[in-house]
């Protein structure tokens, strides 16, 4: 256990991230119900509403664009450092706003974040994780974006009962806490191994491997010579390949991996979680359950809930099976919902209200949806939402894979923005026939994944070339028998002496054989400075 508590500690910390993440959900979700909000900004409705949930999106795209060559160039942490720079700067203009733009505008920047972080966090974590648990790592990520929906709707319902502009200001300006902490704590933590190989700092890349596997960081223990060479050996093939460029992402070999990298960002979009994340209120409100707002709370503790046994097994389930099954029953809510509400709906009479379709004085129907959106939420935690995370990280090889991850999490944001922006008028237009539109998307999202995504589970980073390039249909699943523990054969083989490892020394003077030049900036610390303590 004691080779694994550094990535672990390491990677539940930088998920801290994620906690923006959800920070950022519940800052919507917990607040537009309440009078003090609807009072100060106007009673904001349709594409208004949609706007200042929508601005944090906008953002973001522009964040998970940009982390690309942040991330290349300054390394993934110092770039997730910037990132939370850039989100107290938002929360603080949120925390103060004095009208709709303002708090559009704080949003917009704490949304640049957001991108930021949502896209270099996981590629982090993959990068330090060891094979057999990435998948468990990973959803660290999503576990913390749980968690800071949780409390932050529980903070903004406690502070609903404020009778002032403090209900809405106060939670707005606790969001700059986890920020505060994780932009200091990270000055202590190592660089990615693989970043700091592509950059040429081959010493240091092979120091943070035995820091991370083994307990006395021996850097002739066989586990890490052996994970070092794959390492090396990719990024020599992919130096001899072709030049780090956006235009390689579209190449025959890539093209596949960054369509399918994004196709599972964008179809976690449309399953529609954002419909019960952002506007719960709204819905239940229109199902006519009283007290929604406290209701509402309970999903976000299945929401928690429901992430950890994904994180305990999600190497054991595999990727396919998650997104498979999740997608038949996230479309079985839905369609049921949107059943419940065109068979006992009736039009709203007040014309003021985000929704112009509810249900009066039909119990069972009200609970009925109640319990779905339950479901929904519970399914949606178990299959979609880890995977969304994982699953770009890993397909990408290094030389692009900051790239590649920066475009999809972008169709992301881009995804989450129409949806944030489209719901609220879709409410008030088509209302029930809305979740029948998320519900054959969640089909179609099926159909999808079983034709054309493979499965990557327990498989290393550098072996992902062979997964999408073995000649069989992507649907059937890579297994090369015999090969599943590479790493394992490797450390036998360099144990046995049978296998040789080029040190650092030695690639360094192969470059200057070869006319290379050294492409590291030199700017960033030793990290056997910090783990020498």
């Amino acid at each position: 256990m004691a080779n694994f508590l550094n990535v672990y500690t390491i990677s539940i910390f930088v998920a801290l991230a994620g906690s923006l993440f959800g920070f950022d959900i519940a800052s919507i979700s917990g607040i537009v119900g309440t009078e003090q909000y609807m009072k100060f900004y106007g009673n904001p409705l349709g594409v208004t509403q949609g706007a200042i949930t929508g601005s944090m999106a906008i953002g973001s795209v522009v964040g998970a664009l940009s982390s690309s060559f942040v991330g290349d160039k300054f390394s993934r942490r110092k770039s997730i450092q910037a990132g939370t720079v850039l989100w107290c700067i938002g929360a603080t203009m949120q925390a103060t706003s004095n009208g709709i733009p303002m708090l559009i505008a704080g949003r917009a920047i704490a949304g640049l974040c957001i991108g930021l972080t949502s896209a270099l966090v996981p590629i982090y974590q993959s990068e330090i994780a060891p094979r057999k648990i990435r998948g468990r790592i990973i959803t660290f990520q999503f576990l913390a974006i749980t968690c800071g929906i949780l409390i932050q709707y529980y903070i903004e319902y406690g502070c609903s009962f404020i009778n002032s502009e403090a209900a809405f200001r106060i939670p707005w300006a606790l969001q700059a806490i986890p920020a505060l902490i994780l932009l200091i704590g990270l000055f202590w933590f190592p660089y990615s191994p693989r970043w700091l190989a592509s950059v040429d700092r081959w010493d240091e890349a092979l120091r943070v491997i035995a820091f991370l596997r083994t307990s006395n960081k021996d850097t002739n223990d066989p586990r890490v010579l052996a994970e070092y060479r794959e390492i090396e050996e990719q990024i020599r093939s992919e130096h001899e390949e072709s030049s780090n460029s956006y235009r390689e992402l579209f190449s025959k070999k890539i093209r596949k991996r960054l369509f399918l990298s994004i196709a599972v960002q964008v179809w976690s979009q449309l399953a529609g979680m954002n419909v019960m994340m952002y506007y719960t209120v709204y819905v239940l409100q229109s199902a006519g359950i009283p007290n929604a707002r406290l209701l509402a709370s309970f999903q976000f503790v299945i929401n928690v809930i429901m992430t950890i046994p994904c994180l305990v097994w999600t190497d054991q389930w595999g990727r396919r099976p998650s997104l498979l099954v999740g997608s038949i029953f996230m479309a079985l809510w839905f369609y049921i919902i949107g059943g419940l509400f065109a068979r006992y709906g009736q039009p709203n009479p007040v014309t003021n209200q985000p929704y112009t379709w509810i249900i009066v004085g039909h119990r069972v129907a009200s609970g009925t949806i109640l319990a779905c959106a339950y479901l929904a939420v519970g399914t949606f935690a178990l299959g979609w939402a880890p995977i969304t995370w994982l699953y770009p990280t890993e397909v990408a090889p290094v030389r692009v894979r900051a790239k590649s991850v920066a475009l999809a999490t972008a169709a992301n944001w881009a995804a989450n923005f129409a949806l944030g922006f489209t719901v609220p008028p879709m409410l008030r237009s088509i209302s029930w026939r809305m979740f029948f539109i998320f519900g054959s998307f969640n089909i179609a999202a099926f159909i999808h994944v079983l034709f054309a995504l493979p499965e990557t589970k327990q498989r290393t980073l550098e072996e992902m070339d062979e997964i999408f390039e073995h000649g069989e249909p992507l649907w059937k699943t890579f297994s090369a028998k015999g090969d599943t523990d590479r790493l394992d054969r490797l450390a036998r083989e360099i144990e046995m002496g049978s296998l040789d490892v080029n040190q650092p020394s030695e690639i360094e003077k192969a470059k200057e054989d070869h006319g290379r030049t050294e492409s590291s900036d030199g700017s960033a610390a030793d990290y056997s400075e910090h783990v020498s303590h």
